[in-house]
């Protein structure tokens, strides 16, 4: 292969969950698109100092549609992927394109705090097409659209056919004409991610990729498409212990490490731009607790004391929270992060997870910066499509929670690099 840069276009990107891990499995970032002011925000301020460029607009757009619509725009990006990357595009020289639509929609987490609106209504469930749109014209070496478990049983309507929404989706990416089509159910904790996270992934190699790498598609996740799992989660007091501060306030901060990292998960998370690990009283960023009411905190203390069990005078309507536990049982993770913090209580502590906790369950390492409030609530995060009020305020939390866990884009992205070489050096 020639010794060049592999590149990705990331659509849906959010906070970058999904770019991280495909930049430390070897890709670079060639454009970004994201709705959300304070999602892309994220997205570039950790990349602004390696990727400078990402902040023209020539490289980075909030709405798909603009692409899609507006064809001097879509031949504007042509043209400067190639002028400033050297990225042909009419050469077929775009590595990767990826994408996740937005889900609120398939979400049953989503589902459960949203109106009762028909999924057909939901103008992101149907980002998908104009994702297929831009992959027909950009023409990458491999494509990928992720999303939530949920797509694959959702349906239109309350009269519709279960799977029908999925169906869909697949019949537009099959209708590619340069495409082999594949995808899988994959869990996050099969690599190496603390948390349960289902996700669906659909892969499209290119034709001429496909056939000269053929050899080594090979594999059970996806015929050979996906990675195979690596079995790697490590346990939560393994990930989060370093931060568990003893004095810690309820609604205060721990501004610094009180802890040194000890363990090999806990020195990565704590590894700098300049690759030098942080050490005990060095700054900690986003370790701010939630101010919890007295009744809520005796909940928490009463759950850690029994096994997490919620007394029955302390039940509420919401839906049940659940004390994480220091060490996974047999079958490994159970958890999916989700787009809240209070769906879970510290393992130790008589609190929910912080912002920095949060991160590192998806993966983020702690110099990993996050743009926007750190939280918010009702109309302003869920919306109101019933009144066409479909925008959504994406806090810290939403960001991270949405997002997709690093370490599972970075084996993704490791397979797909060595697919991608292979055909190079073919």
């Amino acid at each position: 292969m020639k010794n060049k840069k592999l590149y990705v276009a990331d659509f849906f990107a959010g906070c970058g969950g999904l770019s991280f891990g495909l930049e430390l499995a070897g890709f670079h970032p060639a454009y970004v698109n994201e709705l959300n002011k304070d999602a892309i925000e994220s997205y570039l301020i950790n990349r602004e100092h390696q990727y400078p460029y990402l902040r023209d607009e020539a490289f980075h757009c909030q709405d798909i549609k603009d692409l899609v619509l507006n064809k001097k725009l879509l031949s504007n990006t042509i043209k400067e992927l190639k002028n400033q990357l050297s990225i042909d595009i009419k050469n077929g020289e775009l590595d990767l394109l990826v994408g996740g639509p937005p889900c609120q929609g398939f979400s049953g987490i989503g589902h459960r705090r949203s109106y009762s609106v028909d999924k057909e209504q939901l103008p992101s469930n149907h980002l998908f097409e104009d994702m297929a749109y831009v992959v027909n014209v950009l023409q990458p070496k491999i494509f990928l659209f992720e999303n939530v478990k949920g797509l694959l049983s959702a349906k239109w309507n309350a009269n519709g056919v279960k799977g029908e929404i999925w169906e869909d989706v697949q019949a537009t990416f099959k209708k590619l004409k340069n495409y082999n089509i594949n995808f899988s159910l994959v869990r996050a904790k099969d690599y190496g991610v603390s948390q349960n996270r289902p996700r669906v992934l659909l892969v499209g190699i290119r034709n001429d990729i496909y056939n000269k790498s053929e050899s080594i598609i090979k594999g059970t996740v996806a015929n050979g498409f996906l990675p195979e799992p690596t079995f790697a989660a490590c346990d939560l007091d393994e990930l989060l212990g370093d931060l568990v501060d003893e004095n810690y306030e309820n609604g205060g901060a721990t501004t610094r490490y009180v802890k040194p990292a000890t363990t090999k998960i806990q020195k990565y998370f704590r590894t700098g731009v300049d690759g030098k690990i942080l050490s005990k009283g060095a700054l900690l960023t986003e370790q701010e607790y939630s101010k919890h009411a007295p009744n809520v905190l005796a909940k928490f203390k009463y759950m850690l004391a029994h096994d997490g069990k919620i007394h029955e005078s302390m039940k509420t309507k919401k839906f049940a929270q659940r004390v994480l536990p220091a060490k996974w049982d047999i079958n490994g993770p159970s958890i999916t992060a989700t787009s809240l913090p209070d769906d879970y209580v510290h393992f130790l502590q008589p609190r929910t997870l912080t912002v920095r906790e949060w991160a590192r369950l998806q993966g983020f390492p702690d110099h990993y910066s996050f743009a926007g409030a750190r939280t918010t609530g009702g109309i302003r995060r869920a919306g109101n499509p019933r009144e066409g009020n479909f925008a959504r305020e994406l806090p810290k939390y939403t960001q991270i929670g949405n997002a997709v866990p690093v370490f599972l884009a970075k084996a993704v992205g490791e397979h797909f690099a060595k697919i991608i070489k292979n055909a190079e050096e073919s």
